[in-house]
């Protein structure tokens, strides 16, 4: 069977030299006759894998040593429970969040949990089709907490708000997709499985000044500050998502960067938006100016031509082109990984519906 083009929203593709490289240390890692699989994550051979793999992140990013890099389980979901307790302080605390989706929603609703949150700005009403922009943030917060895309909506902040206070990102979906001044934001975080590896593990980037200020008896595990101390190590981490995640990672690093994806990127959802916009069968959810370069999420104009589309689409090799079960229609999602020939054969599908 030959390779399908996969526009999955995640788990996500990957190039495939990191398929390869991933699939022969499952059989045998290093040449050691053991397989990644059943090593010591304590082990000669592991612990090398965990550093490169936080010294990477701080590579890319450019940031300097007041950054440290763990790798954590939980998903994002996890973060948006260790972000407050780790920042919000414990007598009268209050942070500020950006609502422009469902995962943005979903760190507002633990946040409340631990103290005041104000949403300063939210999209929700109109069924998270742009970003809020008119807001602003004091320095009455503990931190400002955004969702940088949105792969449900299709939007994405195209730019990050000065704000008086920390500044907290989920950039899960679109992570290493462009160049941004990494060093603007306090805490990042990422779900591996959306841009940068396999589902089972989390990517957090941490200033490691703003640790220890909230007052707070933070459980063990959801403190930072003993992930640091322990090198990411303070449970058995999963080996496996960690080791394809550095995969992927060099292969971003050995092919120019983030500076390159982004170019890449670029090329990608033009070409795709550019039919979206000619075509009058199909129309975005979300405003222009707010289109996200990862997730291009469209519908149908014309109803009675969707069982043509669907079976056209199927018929071409493309895979995970539905749109979430919460809004339909369809979503194209470009990670860093998938080749603009894939998009090109899904603009080729679009001129042809009739």
């Amino acid at each position: 069977m030959s390779k399908k083009h996969n526009f999955s929203a995640g788990p996500c593709i990957l190039p495939q030299e990191v398929f390869e490289k991933s699939a022969a240390a499952i059989l045998d890692f290093n040449g050691i006759g053991l397989s990644l699989l059943e090593i010591s994550h304590r082990s000669k051979d592991f612990v090398p894998v965990m550093d490169e793999a936080r010294a990477i992140v701080k590579r890319l990013m450019k940031l300097d040593d007041d950054y440290e890099v763990i790798y954590v389980g939980g998903g994002a979901s996890l973060q948006f429970l260790m972000v407050p307790f780790n920042l919000m302080k414990s007598e009268n605390g209050k942070a500020a969040y950006l609502d422009t989706g469902t995962w943005a929603a979903g760190a507002i609703k633990e946040a409340k949990k631990l103290g005041t949150v104000d949403v300063v700005g939210s999209s929700k009403a109109e069924n998270y089709s742009f970003i809020p922009k008119d807001y602003k943030v004091g320095s009455e917060y503990d931190y400002f907490h955004c969702t940088s895309n949105n792969t449900i909506y299709g939007t994405q902040m195209r730019s990050f708000p000065e704000v008086d206070t920390l500044m907290v990102c989920d950039m899960s979906s679109d992570i290493f997709s462009r160049v941004i001044d990494f060093s603007k934001f306090d805490i990042i975080y990422a779900g591996a499985q959306k841009n940068m590896g396999p589902a089972g593990v989390t990517m957090v980037v941490v200033k490691k000044s703003v640790l220890g200020k909230t007052g707070r008896d933070i459980p063990s595990y959801l403190d930072y500050s003993l992930h640091i101390a322990k090198d990411s190590m303070f449970n058995t981490p999963p080996v496996f998502p960690v080791y394809a995640t550095l995969l992927t990672l060099q292969h971003l690093e050995n092919n120019g960067g983030i500076e390159a994806a982004e170019i890449r990127n670029e090329a990608k959802a033009k070409l795709l938006y550019d039919e979206i916009d000619r075509n009058p069968l199909f129309e975005t959810f979300c405003v222009k100016e707010d289109r996200s370069l990862m997730n291009a999420c469209f519908k149908l104009l014309d109803e009675s031509k969707k069982d043509e589309f669907d079976a056209a689409w199927k018929a071409a090799g493309i895979n995970g082109l539905n749109g979430h079960r919460s809004i339909g229609g369809y979503r194209a999602s470009m990670y860093n990984a998938l080749p603009i020939e894939s998009v090109q054969v899904l603009v080729d599908v679009m001129k042809n519906i009739n």
